[in-house]
């Protein structure tokens, strides 16, 4: 059975809490029953302080400031946009770095209401200057970016979800994946939209690549195979349009067409599982093609 993005989560932390002196895990009060045992062999390293998200954030710069490498979690909401200022000024201002891996994005916990809902925090965490983001779209790909992120040092943001592909791809951190070649327009899938957007594309012309980080962006990749007067489609599992500005950057000398299918810019108050939402944005396999036909590609 294929473990969840959390489960794999938890278990490379504590893995890298046993190998790795300098790792340190801080949590507010989310997924902490994954982390027991890791609490009571290492309890100066693995501190859960309650649910208070600006004071874990704050915690956080003060083991980086003392040479720690620390891995932060909570639920999306509760780490991107509730101490989103404390993530500016104490690790974007100061330079410092750490990684800070979310559950739950985009609507996961639709049941919770709009508390719970952040289709907006890859957009709010990428005005950050030099925050990374990355967003795996199997558990597999999660535990190979989370182990780099931590080893690269940068403060790095990892976007989990519930919703993950079929498959796991041989992804690099940084890196662009060309799933296949097309003679017409490239659709760029972002990580767990892959499976869906494959079933959606069955049958047409198109060049087909896959992204788990975001920034950096792998610039070279993307021109590589975007041919000038084409079109470009990017399917995102977040607020449609966030990947836009990478892509027209990388491509601004370029007579293109970019074109963003994603989670749509409004609220959402119905409840279901991730999967009723899916469809109710247009983001499942027949979402996708309904909307890529009507691109006319």
């Amino acid at each position: 059975m294929v473990s969840s993005m959390r489960e794999r989560f938890a278990a490379t932390a504590t893995a890298l809490i046993e190998d790795d002196d300098r790792a340190a895990v801080v949590l507010a009060d989310i997924s902490v029953d994954f982390f027991e045992r890791a609490m009571r062999e290492h309890p100066a390293r693995v501190v859960n302080v309650g649910i208070m998200e600006q004071t874990m954030i704050g915690v956080a710069a003060g083991l980086a400031m003392e040479g720690f490498r620390p891995i932060v979690h909570s639920i999306a909401p509760f780490l991107a946009e509730r101490p989103f200022e404390q993530l500016k000024l104490d690790f974007g201002y100061q330079g410092l770095g750490g990684t800070f891996v979310s559950a739950g994005a985009s609507y996961d916990y639709a049941t919770e209401g709009g508390t719970h809902h952040a289709p907006g925090d890859v957009q709010a965490l990428l005005s950050i200057p030099g925050m990374r983001v990355v967003v795996p779209g199997h558990a597999d790909e999660l535990e190979r970016l989370l182990r780099a992120a931590h080893a690269g040092g940068s403060a790095t943001y990892v976007r989990t979800s519930i919703s993950q592909n079929d498959e796991p791809l041989d992804v690099a951190p940084g890196r662009i994946e060309v799933v296949r070649r097309g003679s017409g327009a490239t659709v760029l899938a972002i990580g767990p939209m892959l499976s869906q957007t494959l079933a959606a594309v069955d049958g047409s012309d198109v060049s087909m690549l896959y992204a788990t980080t975001i920034e950096p962006f792998d610039v070279d990749t993307l021109r590589t195979v975007v041919k000038d007067g084409t079109a470009i489609v990017a399917v995102e599992p977040y607020y449609e349009g966030t990947t836009a500005i990478a892509v027209t950057r990388a491509l601004s000398d370029r007579a293109v067409r970019v074109v963003s299918i994603g989670v749509p810019r409004r609220f959402l108050h119905r409840y279901g599982r991730p999967r009723d939402h899916d469809a109710a944005v247009g983001l499942d396999a027949a979402g996708i093609r309904s909307r890529l036909e009507a691109i006319d590609l």
